[in-house]
């Protein structure tokens, strides 16, 4: 069994005690992403576009770690804590996002997530071809 782990090197991840993707046999599980910059900083407070974005961006570096790219992905969860206010700036993200990849997914209401500013976190699971 081949195993693997990447973490974006920030400084928060070495307390979490998980890694932000791990993969075994050729699958990957990508950690919940959510909207911080390199330095640990919380991007786009009140903004779900700026939040959104953010978090595709450290998407896209979490399968980077990997050698892949959104191309791979099989399964995408998305969790809103305001559906009804930011479903449609999400989606639309999304979609721009994914291109013309068509991933299984969910997309989840939740009430709340790890920080009282975080509107939205992603999970994800892909596939080394």
């Amino acid at each position: 069994m081949m195993t693997r782990t990447y973490n974006h090197g920030v400084a928060w991840e070495e307390g979490s005690g998980i890694s932000q993707g791990y993969s075994v046999n050729g699958t990957i599980y990508i950690s919940g992403q959510f909207s911080h910059d390199m330095q640990s900083e919380f991007v786009g407070a009140g903004d779900i576009e700026a939040q959104t974005r953010q978090t595709l961006e450290n998407l896209d570096r979490a399968l980077a770690g990997f050698g892949v790219t959104k191309s791979n992905l099989a399964y995408v969860e998305i969790y809103l804590t305001n559906v009804k206010e930011h479903f449609e700036p999400c989606i639309q993200l999304f979609k721009e996002y994914m291109g013309q990849h068509r991933p299984a997914g969910s997309l989840i209401g939740v009430t709340s997530l790890a920080f009282p500013e975080q509107l939205i976190e992603i999970s994800a699971v892909a596939h080394i071809d």
